[in-house]
């Protein structure tokens, strides 16, 4: 909490219709206290009721931010995690991109072509009187299109209006699922594995997948994504089983301890390749999803690659040994 100092007065003033107070210390200009007090640095906030568990949603979410607006990275800041933010769609159903990503990309266009059209018509403003499709923005400053010395940031344009700040808030809505478009992520995926065939144990060797998930906002959050589901999928085809002990109802491996999942020396060689494929119908950004996606065809692939090996169809998960000998 700030203290206030020894000789601070508590200044009143009305800014567009709405009340504020300020406490203004001797060596602090009214305008210094504005930008302090009332935020009129030019910095964003963008808040949503998501979270972040592993996904890049943070990342991704002020990376489509930042575009909207024009603004730098480090000018934005994305609040999450608290659902007194605006409601947004659950992180489920490899959904959580697309869905937030949409409703951050209307918030904060919504919010640039608002500030672009009163910086239009404010007759103190340098685009003044020109056509709005004309203004652009970048890295916080408004200016002509073809003439990048007329314009000005935003920061300047609000201090010059006496704008506290700006707000806007962004809603969409998926398309019905009944529409004859493919709205999903399409992907193959392939496995190499060796298996002993004394021992009958099963070594992934090299996994690889081909993903089209339309436009991929962030490229290295996305392939660690892909990474870990691709891992999961490898999990749940020869590790994973949650086993019950007939005896009392319980689990009988309810700890990591006895839970078999994958380390670091189970984890092959991974190769992912990405298709870009440009899709006007899913949302306005045109972004898929990456979750489910990668990890369910782990499985088959592993599967098919080890009835290949062996001449074994196995037809349950996991893969154990007594299954191939």
């Amino acid at each position: 909490m700030e203290t206030r100092g020894p000789d601070a007065a508590e200044v009143r003033l009305t800014v567009n219709g709405a009340d504020h107070v300020v406490e203004l210390e001797p060596r602090v200009s009214l305008l210094d206290a504005l930008r302090e007090h009332l935020d009129l640095t030019g910095t964003a906030v963008v808040q949503a009721a998501t979270q972040e568990f592993g996904t890049g949603v943070t990342t991704a979410m002020t990376q489509v931010a930042a575009d909207g607006l024009g603004l730098p990275l480090d000018k934005v800041r994305f609040e999450y995690g608290d659902t007194d933010l605006p409601n947004i769609a659950a992180t489920v159903g490899s959904a959580g991109s697309g869905m937030a990503g949409a409703a951050v990309h209307i918030a904060t266009t919504t919010l640039r072509d608002q500030l672009i059209d009163q910086a239009v018509e404010d007759t103190g403003s340098p685009p003044h009187g020109v056509d709005r499709a004309a203004v652009v923005v970048h890295d916080g400053r408004m200016y002509l299109r073809d003439r990048p010395d007329v314009g000005e940031a935003y920061s300047e344009f609000m201090q010059r209006r006496f704008l506290t700040d700006f707000d806007a808030l962004g809603s969409w809505n998926p398309p019905p699922p009944d529409l004859p478009y493919g709205l999903i992520t399409f992907g193959a995926q392939f496995a190499e594995v060796a298996v002993d065939p004394e021992l009958g144990i099963v070594r992934v060797r090299r996994l690889s997948g081909a993903y089209a998930p339309g436009r991929v906002l962030n490229a290295k959050t996305a392939r660690s994504q892909v990474m870990g589901g691709m891992m999961w999928g490898l999990s749940q085809d020869l590790l994973e089983s949650s086993l019950v002990d007939t005896r009392d109802g319980r689990w009988a491996n309810a700890g990591l301890g006895e839970y078999l999942v994958p380390v670091n020396a189970d984890a092959p060689d991974v190769d992912i390749e990405y298709v870009e494929v440009r899709d006007d119908v899913v949302n306005p950004l045109g972004v898929k999803g990456l979750g489910e996606l990668v990890m369910v065809g782990v499985a088959a692939a592993i599967a098919n690659a080890v009835f290949h090996a062996t001449g074994c169809r196995v037809r349950e998960l996991p893969i154990r040994i007594e299954h191939l000998l």
